[in-house]
């Protein structure tokens, strides 16, 4: 029956109404932001919206066959949750749940990657109902963007012959002699993030999917329609009130601070190889705002700088934004030290431009890294670091932050 409504209401455009009010009502949000965003926040939250309804419909409409799966990476441009730069995120998203499947593949020349299943609280028969006017109190009984990870496998432990080819079975039960990911009755998709160093000299891996039992392709029907209609949509909206919700109840609570939670990073997906630190950012356009941290040992690290809707900002795509292990220019001492500022005071270390952003969220990340370390922030008047330099960085102004908790 639930399928049978779900048809029906494609067939008839209720399913593809619902779907666009969704979208409608969810752009009016930004009003529970209230005073705590700007003209450009709003500016971006609308091009945000834009950017998960074509994140939404090329995961959920165009790779979520129930027949065909795939391996594909996130659209142009579509970050969420700090999504970092140096990683490529190959998702396949199963309509449902139940099957086996085998990954193979080549590694390219990659140093890393790391491959995990997860599974979301929702129903197989959402299409069969309108979601739009329950609003964001719907999240509670059905939030695509809210992700549970389940089993994860690292690169490291998989087997690669002479040429770098490999394969691994995601199956209920381990198969002897296959390199394995579990997965069970609740697995409704996988991502494998690819971590690069230096994406200019690495060959990109190259990675398949098959359901074992391979079925022959079929048209769409109309209830998957429906259901993956309800499911883009229903991810536009989770992903909206999520960075919301993150800056009221926790970013926004801790300005200019970083904090690394385990429990809060892999509610939304991420993966236990790695610590994740979270924090929001506040600096007026004459200030500066100085972090300073230990570099531990670790397979990769990045610090990114990020507007309120946890997106990067758009001077990423030449390498502004952001800092990672490859670029960073240490202090004598080991330390990395990143000043987020209108322009570059000249006293070295690793400037970014803030550009024309007064606050904002940031990541820190650590791949592979047994304990993360303390930052000291710094926030002073722009030109009295320009003309003072890091005597102005004294122990009295300093924001000492970097605890992780559970």
């Amino acid at each position: 029956m639930p399928d049978e409504t779900a048809a029906r209401r494609l067939l008839e455009g209720c399913a593809w109404d619902d779907f666009c009010e969704t979208i409608r009502l969810t752009g009016h949000e930004i009003a529970r932001w209230g005073d705590a965003v700007d003209d450009l926040d709003r500016t971006e939250w609308f091009r945000y919206l834009s950017r998960q309804v074509r994140n939404g419909l090329e995961r959920f409409v165009e790779n979520s066959e129930p027949d065909h799966p795939r391996l594909r990476d996130i659209p142009f441009r579509s970050s969420v949750n700090a999504t970092s730069p140096d990683q490529d995120h190959l998702l396949s998203e199963w309509y449902e749940p139940g099957y086996e499947y085998r990954i193979w593949g080549n590694r390219g020349t990659v140093p890393y990657f790391v491959m995990a299943v997860w599974k979301a609280d929702q129903d197989r028969d959402v299409g069969s109902r309108d979601w739009a006017e329950a609003g964001v109190d719907s999240l509670k009984q059905f939030d695509p963007a809210m992700l549970y990870t389940t089993d994860f496998l690292q690169s490291d432990a998989i087997h690669f012959d002479a040429d770098g080819n490999f394969e691994v079975y995601c199956t209920r039960e381990k198969p002897g002699g296959k390199d394995w990911l579990k997965i069970d009755e609740n697995s409704v998709g996988m991502l494998i993030r690819v971590v690069h160093q230096d994406r200019s000299k690495e060959v990109d891996p190259v990675m398949h999917i098959e359901r074992l039992d391979r079925p022959a392709q079929r048209p769409v029907r109309a209830h998957e329609l429906a259901t993956n209609l309800a499911r883009a949509a229903q991810m536009v909206r989770g992903y909206a009130e999520l960075p919301r919700s993150w800056w009221f109840d926790n970013l926004g609570t801790r300005i200019n601070q970083l904090q690394f939670s385990r429990t809060v990073y892999l509610s939304n997906g991420g993966v236990a190889d790695r610590h994740h630190a979270f924090g929001a950012w506040d600096k007026p356009r004459d200030m500066a705002l100085v972090f300073q941290f230990a570099v531990p040992p670790a397979e990769h690290w990045i610090f990114q700088l990020l507007n309120v809707f946890q997106e990067n900002l758009d001077t990423y795509e030449h390498q502004g934004g952001h800092i990672n292990m490859n670029r960073v220019v240490l202090e004598p001492d080991g330390t990395a030290r990143v000043i987020i500022s209108e322009s570059d005071p000249g006293i070295g270390g690793n400037w970014i431009d803030s550009f024309d952003h007064v606050h904002g969220t940031m990541s820190l990340r650590f791949i592979k890294c047994e304990v993360p370390p303390i930052v000291t922030a710094h926030l002073v008047p722009l030109e009295e670091l320009r003309t003072r330099g890091v005597a102005v960085l004294t122990p009295e102004r300093a924001i000492i932050s970097g605890d992780l908790v559970a």
